[in-house]
């Protein structure tokens, strides 16, 4: 619907509501999609929260990842299995502030995660004899803390740039959820200057964690290749190749979403991105974890003989 001269109090979310007939289909399909993510995530969690033998740097790192993915895929799929199922659309102005200040504080944290977990490789691969040193239980709950705050400074700042538009010209966001990009697509005012902020924000926090993701995996690399025997460097390979899967996949789709050029720019396109960073990620990463690892296969298989 087209509003002028009127500030904007709800917003409504478009969805897949050029698709009516398949709503139901819809709805079931993000269902078994949702209940999955909490499943997995959440023996994953329990997991390493109560059996002794993950209480370590590296399965806390885990704990963080399994928290980050049920609180993306909660941010966004009960709203949208509602409009699914009801056809109500609509979400109020604060709720769509919440989203967009929760999807912002989620990134970030992931991004300095992965960081993190980047640099637990690292020290486990390139320096194993000094790995209780350089990461401990200590260490690593700072370390989480800190992307943890990251990604709430972070998000304060965007929420506050967005909210200072007026929106007036329509309040149909063509979304799944209340997406930066979509939202200032419906401002009545000028956000060229908003947008250089919000670029210039997320490019020196998304800078520092990058970087260190990037020189731990060249030092990964670089000394899993002087490791002289197949067999060990298959095996070194395989601490680090399921971090290494979701980083991949992280960033792939964050690349994808916000940094096509705008020549070849498309809701649709964002959309199925949305699908795949709220929904098949957070699904897939409690799997990715587990098919490579021995401990776990072990816990599991004492958890199905109790």
């Amino acid at each position: 619907m087209e509003v002028t001269n009127v500030t904007i109090t709800e917003f409504v979310l478009l969805g897949f509501s050029e698709l009516p007939s398949c709503q139901l289909v819809f709805f079931f399909i993000f269902l078994a999609i949702y209940v999955a993510t909490l499943f997995g995530n959440l023996l994953t969690t329990g997991l390493f929260c109560f059996d002794r033998h993950f209480h370590s740097p590296m399965y806390i790192l885990l704990c963080n990842m399994s928290v980050l993915d049920m609180s993306f895929t909660t941010m966004v799929l009960p709203k949208l299995l509602n409009m699914f199922l009801t056809g109500n659309n609509v979400i109020s102005y604060s709720g769509c502030m919440a989203q967009v200040f929760f999807f912002v504080v989620l990134m970030v944290t992931e991004y300095f995660i992965l960081a993190t977990m980047a640099y637990d490789r690292y020290v486990a691969i390139c320096h194993p004899l000094r790995y209780s040193s350089f990461m401990s239980l200590r260490i690593c709950f700072w370390m989480s803390m800190t992307s943890w705050c990251a990604g709430v400074l972070e998000g304060i700042p965007f929420v506050l740039l967005i909210s200072f538009c007026t929106f007036c010209r329509s309040n149909e966001v063509n979304h799944l959820f209340c997406d930066l990009k979509p939202l200032m697509m419906l401002s009545c005012t000028d956000t060229h200057t908003i947008e250089k902020v919000i670029l210039g924000f997320g490019a020196t926090v998304g800078f520092v964690p990058s970087v260190m993701t990037l020189v731990s995996y060249i030092y990964i690399i670089s000394t899993i290749l002087k490791i002289h025997s197949k067999e060990g460097r298959h095996k070194t390979f395989s601490t680090c190749s399921s971090h290494l899967t979701v980083i991949l996949l992280f960033y792939g789709t964050v690349l994808g979403m916000y940094m096509r050029p705008k020549s070849s720019y498309s809701m649709d396109q964002d959309k199925m991105f949305a699908v795949f960073y709220a929904g098949v990620i957070p699904m897939l990463n409690p799997i990715i974890y587990s098919l490579k690892n021995e401990e776990v296969k072990k816990a599991l298989s004492r958890i199905k003989k109790t």
